[in-house]
């Protein structure tokens, strides 16, 4: 015990053993679904869904575990969502590339990802993004997060006249979210330690209770081989030969690049880790991230990278890497008894989302809105990323609006060199990704 304690300074972060392990429960229940929704997505492209649900599971535990002991941050990795789709719909059915390609693609750009981590551009990067777009960029992440929260549940739905709007009460999904979220509050506002896991738990058993959860009918089964999968993404790297395989490339280093980096820089911010505006460690975490979207594209998924959900466990208290060694041991455990997963539903795990929305958002609080040139890049950060449904655009609003409204002030000579690069930059990711 005294080792765990020395070697992720438990102590000093002001947690305990207990503490990350209900951490780690509760930021892999909220990340859980990734295990099925991921197959479903890549199953698009023709790839076999038993391995990708290997595949899955094998690159979380691999790239969560190597971030909480190398980088010792309480985050967990996994296959993105949003770039799987890109994976599957645009680059292997609207490209008609071969899935095997696809990967290759994935692993070309995971290590020119290795490759400027190592020359610490990004974590150049990181730390020259000013304090009032780091805490935006927290907010925005929760505001994002609460989204989909609020979608899993059913709560918020498709409204053709409105884009989204209120869900209906006659479904009794509903009331699974309905239940969990009110017995969360309740605990939350109690001071009730480990309340955002007891409202899963208790909204689970609401759900089996009313008929609405099946029981699994049994609990243990074998892992799918990974052998349809692992591995072709090397043998494959010699069909990246062309300009549009390159575009894919860039691509894909670009989403996951922004995707990730705000990720990161949220959830520290959430955590209260970050010391002077800088996010310690910040090297480490990132050469975790960019290592597990190189293995990740080895056993045969789309671009891993830090997920958002792990506010969730963060949320409980998670402070040390020791939170994410529980995550990918339970990521382990997972394959084997993945029946037991059907009662953790969207509906179940949704309140928790809605809840840590709610704890990300208070770092709107330190921005300072009363400077507009501050007030409209945070702004948009916030705004953009719930409603392009994207981390990464999001971050893309703010960053191109940023220098533009810092010369209207007369404050340019504030403007770091990196952020005129980032302005640049994000100018021509938009165009990239919108490019018809």
């Amino acid at each position: 015990m005294n080792f765990l304690n020395n070697y992720f300074k438990l102590s000093s972060l002001g947690t305990n053993i207990r503490t990350e392990f209900l951490a780690g429960l509760t930021t892999f229940i909220s990340m859980s679904y990734i295990l099925f929704v991921n197959p479903s997505v890549l199953g698009a492209s023709g790839m076999p869904t038993g391995a990708v649900f290997t595949a899955t599971a094998l690159a979380a535990a691999l790239g969560t575990a190597i971030m909480g002991i190398v980088a010792n941050y309480p985050i967990g990795e996994a296959p993105a969502l949003g770039i799987n789709a890109f994976f599957a719909y645009t680059v292997c059915i609207g490209m008609h590339v071969k899935w095997q390609t696809a990967l290759a693609s994935v692993f070309v750009a995971s290590i020119i990802f290795i490759l400027i981590t190592l020359f610490k551009l990004r974590e150049l990067i990181i730390d020259a993004i000013p304090a009032d777009l780091k805490y935006a960029i927290s907010a925005g992440i929760g505001l994002f997060i609460a989204f989909l929260g609020l979608q899993d549940g059913g709560l918020i739905v498709k409204n053709d006249s409105t884009l989204v709007g209120l869900g209906s009460l006659d479904n009794p999904l509903v009331w699974i979210t309905i239940f969990g979220l009110l017995v969360t509050i309740v605990l939350m506002i109690l001071g009730v330690p480990g309340a955002i896991f007891i409202g899963m738990v208790t909204g689970s058993i609401f759900g089996i209770a009313t008929g609405q959860i099946a029981l699994p009918h049994k609990f243990i089964s074998f892992a799918p081989s990974l052998a349809p999968t692992f591995g072709q993404a090397i043998f494959h790297v010699k069909d990246i030969n062309t300009l549009q395989m390159w575009i894919v490339v860039l691509t894909f280093l670009l989403v996951t690049f922004f995707d990730t980096a705000g990720t990161l820089i949220g959830l520290a911010q959430q955590a209260g880790l970050m010391k002077n505006n800088k996010m310690p460690r910040v090297g480490k975490a990132l050469a975790s991230d960019s290592t597990a979207m190189l293995f990740g594209s080895i056993f045969g998924t789309s671009p891993v990278g830090a997920f958002v959900e792990s506010s969730a466990g963060i949320a409980v208290g998670g402070r040390s890497g020791l939170t994410a060694v529980f995550v990918a041991m339970f990521f382990l455990i997972s394959m084997i008894f993945s029946p037991l997963l059907g009662i953790f539903t969207t509906q179940v795990t949704a309140p928790a989302l809605i809840i840590v929305g709610v704890l990300m958002a208070q770092n709107t609080a330190q921005i300072h809105w009363e400077k507009l040139e501050i007030a409209v890049p945070a702004f948009l950060i916030l705004i953009g990323m719930p409603l392009t449904y994207s981390i990464s655009d999001g971050l893309a609003w703010g960053m191109i609006t940023y220098p533009i409204a810092m010369v209207s002030a007369r404050r340019g000579k504030e403007i770091s060199p990196v952020m005129w690069a980032l302005f640049v930059i994000f100018i021509i990711f938009m165009w990239v990704l919108n490019i018809k």
